[in-house]
């Protein structure tokens, strides 16, 4: 069994057969999907779509492109959210200095809220990151100053240094498509250093379809084609390779109640 532990599924992309894109995923071996916030004021939307399925869970967060856009949303709103059983994260939040949508003080400012509120939930926290790894590292390092908490550096394509950075505070590294991209070799090489038990797997769908799906929209089902990159980049079989980032999954996101494999 995989998890897709990172996918859109509120996006419009999914809106005309949401119900065949899980059945797709489960017929896949996908035994679990993580729907995830990028906008609070649409949490209620994303939280519908993970009651709807039993196997779907969500987060709350906001995204960094966003950051300035809701400039009300604190770590006490966050906290209020993620009360719900279906929550399992917090986020997606970090910084983005290659689109610099919001200004960075911003984004600075709402990831510290996240990072309370991850810390207070107990709720793992979630990061988007990119073109912004010394204050992502400077930030995290921060945070746990200030007391520990769980995270997850998502669809990572950062630098070695960050993996190895999030590795030694206790986190986690989800690989999504762009680990089977022809020119991200620099990638692959950061993920055969890494250790497999800080590793996760995730589509980031609709984004990111990996080889052999490039050029489609993306889906959870097509997270067996990165987990198998990953497998053969660890070195593993990717039954085994499946076993360990689903435990990873259950080590991380602790408020999830996947199915036991048989």
């Amino acid at each position: 069994m995989l998890v897709d532990s990172h996918c859109h599924l509120d996006f419009p992309d999914f809106a005309e057969e949401l119900d065949e894109v899980v059945a797709r995923a489960r017929r896949n071996g996908v035994g679990g999907m993580v729907t995830i916030c990028t906008r609070v004021r649409e949490f209620d939307r994303i939280l519908a779509i993970a009651r709807r399925f039993d196997d779907v869970y969500c987060s709350v967060g906001l995204h960094p492109h966003d950051a300035a856009n809701e400039p009300e949303l604190d770590a006490a709103r966050l906290i209020e959210l993620a009360a719900d059983p279906k929550v399992v994260g917090i986020g997606e939040t970090g910084l983005d200095y290659y689109y610099d949508n919001s200004p960075r003080a911003v984004q600075q400012e709402k990831f510290r809220a996240h990072i309370a509120a991850a810390r207070e939930t107990g709720l793992p926290l979630i990061v988007h990151t990119r073109d912004a790894d010394e204050d992502m590292t400077a930030m995290l390092r921060e945070g746990m100053q200030d007391g520990p908490f769980t995270c997850v550096l998502h669809c990572f394509s950062s630098g070695r240094a960050l993996a190895e950075t999030a590795v030694d505070l206790g986190f986690y590294v989800s690989l999504s498509g762009i680990v089977t991209f022809k020119k991200a070799d620099e990638l692959r090489e950061t993920v055969r250093a890494l250790p497999v038990e800080r590793l996760l797997v995730e589509t980031d769908a609709p984004y990111l379809a990996p080889v052999p799906h490039r050029g489609k929209r993306n889906e959870p089902a097509f997270v067996t084609a990165t987990a198998a990159c990953v497998a053969e980049l660890k070195g593993l079989s990717e039954t085994e390779l499946a076993r360990v980032t689903t435990e990873n999954f259950r080590t991380l996101f602790t408020r999830a109640a996947l199915p036991v494999a048989a």
